[in-house]
């Protein structure tokens, strides 16, 4: 018989006493009264807290950290750095490091290679354009910069050089020549135009300076609330004929500047001869209305060789200088190269350690092409968080980054940044203390810093739609801890005397950084980590990729689950625990819960316990998992046919919970990496035997990051996407074996002569291919084939590959 419910029961009878019936009005009123007095408010403050907690949660993704910015403290020199080459995604571009800032940039075309869809005219760097060379060949990241441009057997050099005094950055000049490199070539002629663009918030103007005599354009003239009142002056030297046109207009955004160009070219016909040329004012509307100037173009074109000066000057500071102009700006220009290789041979001394002439050249244009791609973006990043129905905007915030690759990812990237910052606080710590106090400035309350930055419209014209939002749940590997390890091993008193009122500020925002980490990437057990983001559902993949870890599409656990433990990111979670150590007792803090941390994740007992395969010996993750998976196209159910539709995973056996330990590559390497490994453990001995196995990680040209036995090795993960982490040997990993393996042949241990051995194969493996394939291509690349050493990715690559610099100078 059913138990009654406490509704069921029996009410019992009432004694006398009672105030009235059940249904009596009495009754009644007094459950109303309750009702209103009790159940309603304590209902309305509930509603109204679940709203307001709602709410709360909401504006937690898109709310700072604080209000006080590092960059406020870090202060970097605002005239030194106040201009620069800071366009990353130009070919050639000045501008300031203000949130609207004046900017000024290059295009150029040869007739008779421009289409009519507008290819052919060169703006951004895209690899589309196919040029035979760009780069920087020196570049100091404060005071000047040559770079080399090889287009159709056009040698075209773009140099600048700043005049700094006053205030905000004083003025500059910009030289480009272009020459031909052959005396066959088929271009005798080039069109070289150069502009100047305001944004709508730049608070300013600018205007043409025009010779309606002639009808050229001889400068611009303007101001803004930064700058004060300018001039820009152009000056064009020819042996031959050159023809000049200009154009005055209003361009939608930087976007589309190149658009608006192409828009307004016409031909004119002059000696039977059909130029393209700008129309001069174009600024009236159909409707009559006037719009007001923010883009103003010079274009020259001229028989080669030409030469395009141009000279940028504020008028608001008289200088008595000497101008910097014709041969006086070659002399500054040759003293401060000279100053350049001087510093660079103290800091890297690569003359001193037998490099010769062509091999040290290769390594100042590798750091100059690091440093010269700076760039400082302004906007606000896409969020989204769990809390949040649509992704929502981040706050408006500048980030002064290096970016990967000028052609391809002309933006930040968090875990690329890390690495950046190795090879620039090596040069210039007062550089990359901002650098990193930008990036801290987009922490967020939550101590969660977006992985990737995409701010401003230039930028977001690079991006797919589907990379633009990011994630709050989303990690990225915390490279900043690497740098800042680098930076108190290296550079530690001059931290200590310049920066230290910097890093009191920058403490409390690496704590909760670190506390972010520690508590959005757990895993289940204590001890594990697991990389957020992964997708489980999907069937289109091979192997679900792990975006937040850096790497890809590096095979991890077949089936996603929250069982899942990831071996590199609790090594990041090690190194990160000993810098805070570190850092704790520098500034005089308590270090007791971070050495505790790192004594508990280094204990090489419980790393084993917890990754070290007893199966195949060797670390690994550890989840749901089965190598017998493929990609097939589906089949018709009725007539098991292959029907039209991309491929999509196929399960042949069911997974299991165990370690994804057939797939050796760099995450098993982790331990090691990151010199967590005991120097006189077996497991050391096993990873530098398996590490120059040429049938697993070793080749010729440096280690390949998956292992050739592995099931997915050079595997495509969907019909489309072909293989990137699975294979190819890229330059930052193999950096930190190097410096891991020459960290193991300094500490006492049985295997010392044996770390050194393979660091020096290795280390001359690395720089003999990178260095030979720049040699053959004119570019540093994204990654190397496996096979031949070949350049592979985007290029030019100039982020983490460029530190083949510090592997010729040996600094870790």
């Amino acid at each position: 018989m059913r138990k009654p419910r406490p509704r069921d029961r029996p009410v019992k009878n009432r004694s006398s006493s009672d105030r009235g019936s059940d249904n009596s009005p009495t009754r009644i009123l007094g459950v109303h009264n309750f009702f209103l007095k009790v159940v309603l408010p304590i209902s309305v403050l509930t509603i109204a807290a679940c709203l307001g907690y709602k709410g709360y949660n909401e504006t937690r993704v898109n709310t700072p950290f604080s209000n006080s910015k590092l960059v406020e403290v870090s202060r970097l020199d605002k005239n030194d750095y106040y201009w620069g080459s800071y366009r990353s995604n130009m070919y050639f571009g000045m501008k300031t490091r203000e949130p609207y800032s004046l900017v000024t940039g290059l295009m150029w075309y040869f007739s008779r290679t421009l289409q009519a869809d507008g290819s052919g005219m060169r703006h951004w760097c895209t690899q589309n354009d196919r040029l035979e060379k760009y780069g920087w060949t020196k570049h100091d990241g404060k005071n000047f910069g040559i770079q080399e441009i090889i287009d159709n057997n056009v040698l075209i050099t773009t140099s600048f050089v700043k005049d700094i005094h006053g205030s905000n950055g004083g003025d500059w000049t910009a030289k480009i020549n272009a020459t031909a490199i052959k005396s066959t070539s088929r271009n005798k002629e080039i069109s070289l135009l150069f502009y100047t663009a305001i944004e709508d918030k730049t608070n300013g103007n600018i205007n043409p300076i025009v010779d309606h005599s002639a009808e050229i354009l001889k400068g611009v003239e303007g101001q803004t609330k930064d700058l004060g009142y300018f001039d820009l002056n152009f000056n064009v030297i020819s042996s031959g004929e050159v023809d000049q046109s200009y154009l005055v207009t209003a361009a939608p955004n930087l976007g589309l500047l190149k658009e608006t160009i192409f828009h307004h070219f016409k031909i004119s016909k002059k000696a039977n001869v059909e130029k393209i040329v700008l129309p001069g004012e174009a600024l009236r509307l159909n409707n009559g209305k006037t719009l007001v100037p923010n883009f103003i173009v010079t274009q020259v074109t001229a028989e080669l060789p030409v030469e395009l000066e141009i000279r940028f000057e504020r008028n608001s500071i008289a200088s008595q200088k000497e101008k910097l102009t014709g041969k006086y700006y070659d002399t500054v220009l040759k003293n401060y190269e000279n100053h350049f290789d001087t510093k660079f041979e103290d800091t890297f001394k690569l003359k001193t350690k037998g490099y010769n002439k062509t091999e040290v050249n290769f390594a100042k244009a590798a750091f100059s092409n690091m440093i010269g791609s700076i760039g400082y973006f302004y906007g606000s990043a896409q969020v989204k968080s769990v809390y949040t129905d649509l992704p929502v905007p981040y706050w408006k915030a500048p980030l002064f980054s290096a970016v990967p690759s000028r052609s391809f990812f002309p933006r930040g990237f968090l875990w690329d940044e890390g690495f950046h910052g190795l090879l620039l606080a090596s040069w210039d710590l007062d550089l990359e203390m901002d650098i990193i106090s930008h990036w801290f400035d987009l922490m967020n309350v939550e101590g969660w810093i977006p992985r990737e930055m995409i701010l401003g419209e230039e930028a977001l014209a690079k991006v797919p739609q589907e990379f633009v939002t990011q994630v709050n749940t989303n990690a990225n590997p915390p490279t900043f801890f690497l740098t800042l390890q680098y930076i108190l091993s290296h550079k530690r008193s001059e931290l200590m005397t310049k920066h230290l009122h910097l890093l009191e500020k920058l403490y409390p925002r690496l704590q909760a950084w670190f506390e972010w980490f520690n508590s959005t990437q757990k895993g289940e057990i204590s001890g594990t980590y697991r990389w957020r983001g992964r997708n489980g559902e999907t069937n289109r993949e091979l192997n679900p990729k792990t975006l937040t870890s850096g790497l890809d599409d590096y095979p991890r656990a077949s089936h996603p689950t929250v069982h899942e433990r990831h071996v590199d990111l609790r090594c990041w979670m090690t190194l990160a625990s000993s810098v805070m150590a570190n850092l704790a007792d520098i500034l005089g803090k308590s270090t007791h819960k971070y050495e505790n941390t790192f004594d508990y994740l280094s204990d090489n007992k419980h790393l084993n316990e917890l990754h070290w395969s007893p199966t195949m010996s060797v670390y690994a993750d550890y989840g749901l998992h089965t190598d017998k998976v493929r990609l097939e196209r589906p089949k018709h159910a009725s007539r098991q046919v292959q029907v039209s539709q991309d491929k999509v995973r196929v399960v042949l056996a069911e997974p299991e919970e165990k370690f994804v330990d057939t797939s050796f590559g760099y995450v098993s390497l982790f331990p090691f990496l990151l010199k967590i490994v005991d120097p006189d453990s077996y497991q050391l001995q096993k990873i530098l035997q398996d590490i120059e196995k040429p049938e697993l990680l070793w080749t010729n040209y440096g280690l390949r990051s998956l292992a050739r036995s592995s099931p997915i090795y050079m595997k495509h993960n969907t019909e489309h996407d072909p293989p990137y982490w699975r294979g190819a040997i890229w330059m930052n990993l193999n950096y930190l074996t190097v410096a891991a393996l020459q960290h193991y042949s300094k500490v006492e241990g049985p295997y010392q002569v044996e770390a050194g051995r393979i660091y020096t194969k290795l280390r001359n493996n690395l720089i003999k291919n990178v260095f030979y394939q720049q040699k053959k291509t004119n570019y540093l690349w994204e990654n190397y084939g496996d096979k031949l050493g070949e350049g592979k990715g985007s290029h030019p690559f100039t982020g983490w590959t460029s530190l083949v610099v510090l592997l010729m100078s040996e600094q870790y």
